[in-house]
């Protein structure tokens, strides 16, 4: 579990865009996890683990739709002020920072890009945006993000397809070539 919580953090805090309600999801599917499936061989866990905190995240969305009687869009969720803000593309790091990156003017073009594409990421559908995330970003195959998502993996393929070809053309029209 020590291995995957920052990663289960980060990837909850983008989708409900909260920090604590995110830490409480992560650790309600953590004691999930280990009050029904502690039986289970240790490779599974990961699997088991991901389709959990789906399931609870999903169960968090619903309990904030009714509790809140309409739901709009995740910009609903995003903090008030700019110190509790995410940046979900600000937190990747690289092993090696390229020179051309260490010019001012290069890395301000670089952080409008990532703000660009970000606020792509968080305009597609939902399935969409998880099945990208998960292969993309958490950098899981095709069934492990099926098992997690609880679909096809023709499924996952549909939708990462969906989702890249949707970002390649609202970010070529503003401009920035993948």
């Amino acid at each position: 579990m020590k291995s995957i919580e920052k990663r289960a953090f980060k990837r909850t805090a983008y989708h409900v865009r909260n920090d604590e309600s995110a830490l409480d999801i992560v650790q309600d599917s953590m004691m999930k996890l280990s009050e029904h499936y502690g039986d289970k061989p240790p490779n599974e866990l990961p699997m088991l683990f991901q389709r959990i905190l789906s399931n609870t995240t999903l169960d968090w969305f619903r309990h904030q739709k009714v509790q809140n009687a309409h739901f709009s869009s995740f910009s609903d969720f995003q903090p008030s002020n700019e110190d509790d803000d995410f940046d979900i593309l600000g937190s990747l790091t690289t092993a090696a920072i390229p020179a051309e990156f260490e010019n001012p003017e290069i890395q301000s073009q670089r952080a409008q890009t990532l703000r660009a594409i970000e606020e792509e990421v968080l305009l597609l559908p939902g399935r969409q945006r998880e099945a990208f995330l998960m292969r993309y970003w958490e950098d899981m195959d095709v069934s492990e993000t099926a098992t997690a998502m609880g679909c096809s993996q023709g499924s996952v393929k549909t939708h990462c397809s969906r989702a890249i070809h949707s970002l390649i053309k609202s970010l070529s029209a503003k401009g920035i070539r993948l």
